[in-house]
C-alpha cells in the first residue's frame, strides 16, 4: 500500500497576494492527489476547500514530504522553526524583496507546483548555530539561529568582548556584534559590512557593528570553533536576537556562546526552474542585480 504524500503549505496571511497563491497551490496539490495541510491560525484566511486544518505543532509537520511557504525570508524563518527539528524540507515561494531563502518566485508558480507533483527536486543542508546565554552560571537563553545570533546595545553604546576558542580577541564599544552562517551572510551581516559567503562554505562570521575600535574587520572562522561574547560592567543593559524573531534580555555579566548547530535546516531545490539550482554567482547577479556586461566566459577551442 503506497503512503499518500503529505505537503503542509503555510502564507504570510497579512498579505493578499501570498494568500490568494495559498489557494492556487493548495488547489493544484490536491488535484495532483496530495493531502494538503494547513496551519490553523491560517486556515480561516486562506479558506480552502480540500486542505486538512493542523494546529501549528509538531504534528502539523509530522510524516510530511516538505512545507512550502508563501512569503518572504521571514516567513521562512518562522517555518524553520517548525520544519527543523522533523527534518522536513522547506520550499520558499518569495513574495517579499530579495528573498535569498526563497527558491522560487511567484511568477514561476505553475512550475514550481509541478516539480514539487513530480518529485523533481533535492533538498541540501544549512548549516545552523546553536546560541547560549548565562549569567554567573544561570541560564538565561538556549536556543538557535539559521542567519545569525546579534547581541546589540539596549541603550547606551555596548561594551563587549570578544572571544574565540577560549581566548579573548578584542574589545569593542559598539552597537552590535553579529554572529552569523554562511547563509545569514546575506542577510543582516552583509548590510553590517560582512562578507559574502557561498552557502557550502561551512564557517561561522564574526561582525560587529559600528565599533569604535582600530581592528573591527568581519571575521571568518572555522566550523569547529566556539565564539563567545562578554558584556562588560559598564553596559546598562544588551538584547540577544537570533534571526531577528527570538528576543532574550541580556544583564551587564551575561555570557553568549555560539557554535555550530547539530540540527541543519533542509531546503528543497527545484529542477527544472531557469534561475534555481543555478550556480550561487547567478543568484547574487540576480537578487542584487550585478551588472556582468562585457563578460565573455572562458574561451573554448
Amino acid at each position: 500500500m503506497t503512503t499518500k504524500r503529505t505537503v503542509l503549505v503555510t502564507a504570510h496571511t497579512g498579505r493578499e497576494a501570498a494568500v490568494d497563491t495559498a489557494r492556487t497551490v493548495i488547489g493544484r496539490l490536491v488535484e495532483a492527489g496530495l493531502t494538503v495541510r494547513v496551519l490553523n491560525a491560517e486556515a480561516e484566511a486562506i479558506a480552502c476547500a480540500g486542505a486538512d486544518v493542523v494546529p501549528a505543532s509538531a504534528a502539523a509537520v509530522q510524516d510530511a514530504e516538505m512545507m512550502i511557504v508563501l512569503g518572504g525570508d521571514g516567513s521562512l524563518l518562522r517555518a524553520a522553526e517548525l520544519a527543523r527539528p522533523a527534518g522536513v524540507p522547506l520550499l520558499g515561494v518569495n513574495l517579499g524583496h530579495v528573498g535569498f531563502l526563497a527558491e522560487a518566485e511567484v511568477e514561476d508558480l505553475a512550475v514550481t507546483v509541478d516539480c514539487v507533483v513530480q518529485g523533481r527536486y533535492d533538498v541540501e543542508e544549512r548549516m545552523t548555530i546553536e546560541v547560549t546565554a548565562r549569567l554567573n552560571g544561570q541560564l538565561l537563553a538556549d536556543t538557535w539561529a539559521l542567519n545569525e545570533a546579534t547581541v546589540e546595545k539596549s541603550d547606551r553604546m555596548l561594551e563587549v568582548v570578544a572571544e574565540i576558542d577560549g581566548r579573548p580577541l578584542s574589545r569593542w564599544g559598539c552597537d552590535g556584534v553579529i554572529c552569523a552562517t554562511p547563509t545569514g551572510s546575506t542577510a543582516y551581516a552583509f548590510s553590517a559590512g560582512g562578507p559574502v559567503v557561498w552557502p557550502e562554505v561551512e564557517a561561522l562570521l564574526l561582525v560587529p557593528i559600528s565599533a569604535h575600535a582600530l581592528f573591527s574587520r568581519p571575521l571568518v572562522i572555522s566550523p569547529r570553533s566556539t565564539l563567545a561574547l562578554e558584556v562588560q560592567p559598564e553596559t546598562a543593559g544588551a538584547v540577544l536576537w537570533c534571526d531577528g524573531r527570538r528576543r532574550f534580555d541580556l544583564p551587564a555579566g551575561t555570557r553568549v556562546e555560539v557554535r555550530r548547530g547539530e540540527v541543519p535546516v533542509r531546503l528543497a531545490r527545484l529542477h527544472g526552474l531557469e534561475d534555481t539550482g543555478a550556480p550561487f554567482t547567478d543568484r547574487l547577479v540576480a537578487k542584487f542585480d550585478l551588472p556582468v556586461q562585457g563578460w565573455r566566459g572562458r574561451v573554448r577551442s
